[in-house]
């Protein structure tokens, strides 16, 4: 078996912690024998410095000639002033996003027991752990619904959702809980939105296919507190798309660093795995980014493109000893002069995933 990954570094520390990503995907290759054909591509800033454009056609139709896309980052400053449809974060990634038709973004959070300190929680409500995943819905909701529009006496934008979209959602959601701890919380706002009672109902009849999985239904207010105040209860959350962009980057905030956090959006034909953090040109080239979110971007790739499910749980693993003996790159360090290099993380992982394979 081969698989065929589009590698796209693009901008700031991209490349750098795509490199350390690449490592891992090396020693998979050799512990499990699956191979992996990797192609380059260009993407954002860097390939409108050499092409005039930041998503070049050949990069479009290598993602779409490929299993699954690996991104690095896109943006910065320097492109802040061309006009939208050149920008980096328009005309690039929001763009290759539509082209491969994209409709579930999957947001996994952990908060490790020696990380809690910068966590802006108390140790007190991090106590039980927290692990989880959100499901946002990602082609419809209020930011697609038609109609939409603004004149001047009104602005207004419409909120729907079909059952073709909602059971799609729904079932990534509960297939993603019977590999995790089987537990689904819907969030809506079903007391006064008809489109979320829709939702509501929809879910409940994809819900009996999953008799091992709880679901749960909680309104999208009280789930906002829920995550500050108890965030341990939440395995698998599933919701709309406007409701998943705010509650996804709140829960975001407990791990204490977007350099910890990855994601995976899900295609038609083709998924896309991205850390969530940015570019961070600041620190570009210095060897002192963060690779763990690019890192188990790729252990999400191998479970949702490949459904190679056990080798994403030993890089989880791996990563997880990593940070337990201490080492730490610059953004979760507390003492940022005992802080390691992102070369020296990648290694560090990779050693642990050698070990425990």
């Amino acid at each position: 078996m081969t698989y065929k990954i589009a590698v796209l570094p693009g901008d700031g520390i991209g490349p750098e912690v795509m490199r350390e990503a690449l490592k891992i995907l090396d020693v998979v290759e050799r512990k499990s024998g699956v191979k992996f054909q990797t192609k380059f591509g260009h993407i954002g800033g860097e390939a409108y410095d050499k092409f005039g454009t930041p998503l070049p056609e050949e990069t479009k139709k290598l993602c779409f000639d490929s299993n699954a896309v690996l991104l690095g980052s896109v943006g910065g400053s320097k492109w802040d002033s061309l006009p939208p449809h050149l920008k980096p974060e328009i005309g690039g990634l929001l763009a290759l996003r539509k082209s491969l038709k994209l409709y579930a973004n999957l947001r996994p959070i952990k908060v490790y027991r020696s990380l809690i300190s910068i966590s802006p929680l108390s140790e007190g409500v991090l106590k039980d752990g927290v692990d989880l995943i959100t499901v946002r819905e990602l082609s419809l909701g209020v930011y697609f619904g038609e109609p939409r529009g603004m004149d001047e006496e009104k602005g207004y934008d419409t909120m729907v959702y079909d059952r073709k979209t909602v059971e799609k959602i729904a079932r990534v959601a509960f297939e993603t809980a019977r590999n995790r701890r089987k537990k689904v919380t819907s969030v809506d706002k079903a007391n006064v939105l008809y489109s979320s009672i829709y939702w509501r109902k929809v879910v409940e009849e994809v819900a009996k296919d999953y008799p091992d999985v709880t679901l749960q239904h909680m309104y999208v207010d009280n789930a906002a507190m829920q995550l500050i105040l108890n965030p341990s209860q939440f395995d698998v959350i599933l919701t709309t798309n406007m409701f998943g962009d705010i509650l996804s980057d709140e829960s975001a905030a407990l791990a204490g660093s977007l350099g910890m956090l990855p994601s995976a959006s899900l295609g038609e034909k083709v998924n896309l795995y991205e850390p969530a953090g940015g570019s961070a040109p600041d620190i570009a080239g210095k060897n002192i980014a963060n690779p763990i979110a690019q890192i188990l971007s790729l252990a999400m790739m191998l479970e949702f493109s490949f459904n190679m499910v056990d080798v994403a749980r030993k890089i989880e693993k791996a990563v997880e000893m990593v940070i337990e003996e201490g080492y730490r790159t610059r953004d979760i360090a507390e003492i940022p002069e005992k802080a390691i290099s992102t070369s020296e993380m990648g290694d560090r992982i990779c050693e642990k995933l050698e070990v425990i394979w």
